[in-house]
């Protein structure tokens, strides 16, 4: 099978779907199987895949140690989902909604776990430094999302500060799976870290144009309503700075609208005034920053040129995105 994107995705959904993670007690496995199977871009175990491309061409080896951060980040949906108590995840009812909150707390530690299982199988001179810095990502996403919570109750969020939770809540884990990558394929101590540089500035770049989508998209290749982050108030780039740009009777009228019952008229002004006090044209700015940076860094990549640039040309689709 040709070592390109759509296969690579192929084989990890396959392998994904052969790897039992347990049976009984049924009511705790079933979730599991559940959430995995609601799909997703199975994004990180891909650019893991990608980044061993670039030194080893048996991908495949890479398949089962990249699973880990699927199950990883899955996991941390599931428990995510409960904090937010949100009714929904990829259009399905979430496990917490579809079974119970306690379930789903005790399914997804053993997602963690499982984790770690997968992680198991990686050779002895590699095993201690990858468990080491997984065990690092995943304090950081633990205290990105605690960030994340505090500020739903602060109206004096920074952007320096907003910046700093969605590195630890969402990019360090992209940034681990790229360097992840570059370690099973033998990666020297720099190139593992300019891809995990790479990777952390790409996600940054991916959240902030999730901010905008959600505001901003088409809802038709967006695949759902946009317009969620305002009616909840969601501390967002978009929200922060135009707290901190609108003066006088913009911010009169912004905080009348922050207050509005009405979900229709309240997305409708605050997107207005978002395009008014000219947020959206900052967050692309900052949006192409990140990318660019990420993709510097991955330019001082060594290793296959051709298997770089296939890793590139995915993230320029990130880039890219509308979805």
């Amino acid at each position: 099978m040709l070592a390109n994107t759509e296969n690579i995705v192929k084989k990890i959904n396959q392998t994904l779907s052969k790897t039992s993670f347990g049976n009984k007690p049924k009511e705790l496995y079933e979730p599991i199987d559940y959430m995995l199977a609601l799909g997703g871009k199975r994004m990180r175990p891909l650019v893991s895949v990608l980044s061993y491309l670039i030194f080893k061409e048996d991908y495949e080896k890479a398949i089962k140690p990249s699973l880990s951060l699927e199950v990883f980040h899955n996991f941390t949906l599931m428990h995510d989902d409960i904090m937010d108590q949100a009714p929904l995840r990829r259009g399905q009812a979430t496990v917490h909604e579809k079974w119970n909150p306690n379930t789903a707390i005790l399914s997804g530690d053993v997602m963690l776990v499982k984790a770690y299982d997968l992680l198991l199988e990686l050779e002895p001179e590699v095993l201690k430094e990858v468990i080491t810095l997984f065990n690092q990502c995943a304090t950081q996403v633990c205290e990105g999302q605690q960030l994340d919570m505090i500020f739903e109750n602060r109206n004096d969020v920074t952007v320096d500060e907003y910046i700093e939770m969605i590195r630890l809540k969402t990019a360090v884990l992209l940034g681990f799976s790229m360097q992840l990558g570059g370690i099973l394929g033998g990666a020297g101590k720099k190139d593992a870290a300019n891809l995990y540089q790479a990777g952390v500035d790409i996600g940054l770049g991916f959240q902030l144009k999730d901010d905008l989508l959600d505001t901003f998209g088409d809802p038709a290749k967006f695949g759902k309503k946009v317009g969620g982050d305002i009616h909840s108030n969601k501390k967002t780039f978009l929200l922060i700075r135009a707290i901190e740009l609108a003066k006088d009777k913009e911010g009169q009228e912004l905080n009348k609208l922050l207050n509005e019952k009405d979900a229709t008229k309240k997305i409708s002004g605050i997107t207005n005034l978002y395009t008014k006090l000219g947020v959206a044209d900052e967050a692309n700015e900052r949006i192409q920053h990140y990318f660019n940076s990420g993709l510097e860094s991955l330019s001082k990549v060594k290793g296959s040129i051709f298997r770089r640039g296939q890793l590139k040309q995915f993230i320029t689709q990130l880039i890219e995105r509308e979805s």
